[in-house]
């Protein structure tokens, strides 16, 4: 009788206090989620350092995260689109929820081929989904997390509140930074990368990302000359790459540019100090 007794305790010890399970695509997020869930959520991460989320394909044993888990907060990079259905089919009752909702997503700029004076030149592709490289897209992700959290978790709205409420903060302390940073670099200032992933940090910025990659595809060497050309007109200094892919290609145009190579990824956990960074560089601080 003790033991079952024993046995029930217990238990109601544990359900009250059960953490949220919840998985995460990307790094980013997974900083994010940490900042507002904090020691009351259980964070499982599925695109692991040094991979792509574009090409990413979960392991069995993150499978079994996908069984345990009560929440997914999706934020539409490209792996997701084929892989989310099947987390659902293997998890019924697990609930998906895009954290990207409410902001205005912008299509991804790259170089096309043909005279770089045609209108067709800066070509606009597919929706890019690196949102987060925007703090004013950030603001907006993590008050999506605290919104669905106190969904499923209304005993800790007031711990959620306060996490939040820090971290917007934090938010507007780095945003402050990278305008006090940038604030002697002229309108519409071009800098060069390999994947346009950082269109998002350019429009809040006012600045212009030129981007070697096409459509996901190294340029070809008539695209290549074009984009040689248009790096000089515009005084580049640097070029950013990102762990994830080759820097081969960069590194030649690099070479004949006489400039620098900057290895940089979107996908870093620290969110704030990499943003800072980036416009550092861009700086040339």
């Amino acid at each position: 009788m003790k033991k079952l007794l024993l046995m029930a305790v217990l238990g109601v010890f544990t359900f009250l206090n059960a953490n949220v399970n919840a998985i995460v695509s990307i790094l980013p997020q997974q900083t994010f989620l940490k900042a507002i869930g904090g020691d009351k959520v259980n964070i499982a991460l599925m695109v692991k350092p040094g991979n792509s989320p574009h090409t990413y394909e979960p392991k069995p044993s993150q499978m079994k995260d996908i069984s345990a888990a009560d929440i997914y907060f999706s934020i539409d990079v490209e792996f997701e689109h084929v892989w989310l259905e099947r987390f659902q089919n293997q998890n019924r009752s697990m609930k998906i929820v895009d954290i990207s909702k409410g902001i205005q997503k912008e299509a991804m700029s790259s170089h096309s081929h043909g005279d770089k004076h045609n209108h067709d030149y800066h070509k606009k592709t597919k929706k890019d989904p690196h949102i987060w490289t925007s703090p004013n897209n950030v603001k907006k992700i993590v008050q999506n997390i605290y919104n669905e959290l106190v969904k499923i978790d209304k005993k800790n709205k007031t711990y959620y509140k306060s996490n939040l409420d820090k971290f917007l903060k934090h938010i507007e302390k780095t945003d402050n930074e990278i305008k006090t940073i940038l604030k002697d670099i002229p309108k519409d200032t071009k800098f060069m990368v390999f994947h346009p992933a950082w269109g998002y940090f350019a429009t809040q910025y006012n600045l212009i990302q030129l981007a070697i990659e096409i459509e996901g595809k190294s340029p070809k060497p008539k695209d290549l000359a074009y984009i040689l050309e248009e790096a000089k007109e515009e005084n580049v200094k640097a070029i950013f790459t990102q762990p994830e892919f080759s820097d081969k290609i960069a590194k030649t145009i690099a070479k004949q540019l006489n400039i620098k190579v900057i290895k940089t990824s979107p996908l870093s956990p620290k969110w704030n100090k990499n943003l800072i960074k980036f416009a550092t560089a861009i700086a040339n601080k």
